[in-house]
């Protein structure tokens, strides 16, 4: 088969399996990002070359444990406090993570990762996120799956257009050392475009009131920046396990972590920006 045809038809078949999972049910929802879990969990372990079995168990007793105390039955139902308090461990041990991940990958010292890191990275930036990016959609009115599916359509503009304006006019190197395609006027190109989506999804998708369309812009803003930084940063991990794809199960994309790469380091970040607004409000 042409590549490109696989290449389009297995991201067709992704996003038709995203979206419909997501608009479907909560169970649905839950069941996809609970395999994209395991799948990501088993590929990142390829790349940092640890076991696998017991980081795998591991991940999905931490993803059963969380979708019970969302969806506390038989008459035990948690209390606010106790989800709160849950909420911010939660989100300050993966930004925790995400800033050692930063680091990580400005640092050209050393390509070596130690064990202990190894293991931290697997929970903060593999585990946690999914679990954060699974209590996005829910606010005061419940399950809205317009949200997410708004933040994925936000980072398919962002990625789409920074390719296309970088192919474009694209000239300076944005960090050569880890992405040597990616330029400093295909990022700035899929920020703007980015944000532009973004007003058109909040005012026709969402249809929030004008005045606070801001807060979609920012969230736009967000996954310009972050969602680049979690994609080089991918890239980085890639490029110490010397290998082009995280895993292969996406005929033409590579594997789970190919594709969320940018979502799984966008969340914790648009999450924190919801407690903010939730505290200020």
């Amino acid at each position: 088969m042409n590549e490109t045809l696989k290449r389009s038809l297995s991201g067709a078949v992704y996003i038709f399996l995203l979206i419909f999972s997501i608009i479907y049910s909560t169970e649905s929802f839950f069941l996809l990002f609970g395999a994209f879990l395991l799948t990501a969990t088993i590929e990142f372990c390829s790349l940092v070359k640890i076991n696998k079995i017991a980081p795998f168990l591991f991940a999905l007793v931490c993803y059963v444990f969380f979708y019970s105390i969302t969806f506390a039955t038989n008459g035990f139902l948690l209390s606010l406090k106790f989800n709160k308090t849950f909420d911010l461990i939660v989100l300050g041990s993966t930004l925790f993570v995400s800033a050692k991940c930063i680091h990580f990958l400005f640092d050209s010292k050393s390509l070596n990762i130690d064990t202990f890191s190894k293991y931290v990275y697997l929970l903060g930036y593999i585990i946690l996120p999914f679990i954060i990016i699974t209590k996005i959609p829910f606010g005061k009115a419940g399950y809205n799956p317009k949200i997410l599916i708004s933040i994925f359509i936000l980072i398919w503009t962002n990625d789409s257009f920074a390719y296309i304006v970088g192919k474009s006019i694209g000239k300076t190197k944005l960090f050569e050392r880890i992405s040597p395609k990616k330029t400093v006027e295909g990022f700035f190109g899929g920020v703007f475009f980015t944000v532009l989506a973004s007003y058109i999804i909040a005012r026709y998708y969402i249809q929030i009131a004008e005045s606070n369309i801001y807060i979609w812009i920012i969230i736009a803003l967000i996954v310009g920046v972050f969602g680049t930084i979690g994609d080089l940063i991918e890239s980085k991990f890639k490029r110490v396990a010397e290998v082009k794809d995280s895993g292969k199960i996406m005929p033409g994309h590579g594997g789970v972590l190919d594709r969320l790469d940018s979502v799984i380091f966008v969340a914790p970040i648009v999450f924190l920006f919801y407690q903010i607004l939730n505290y200020v409000s």
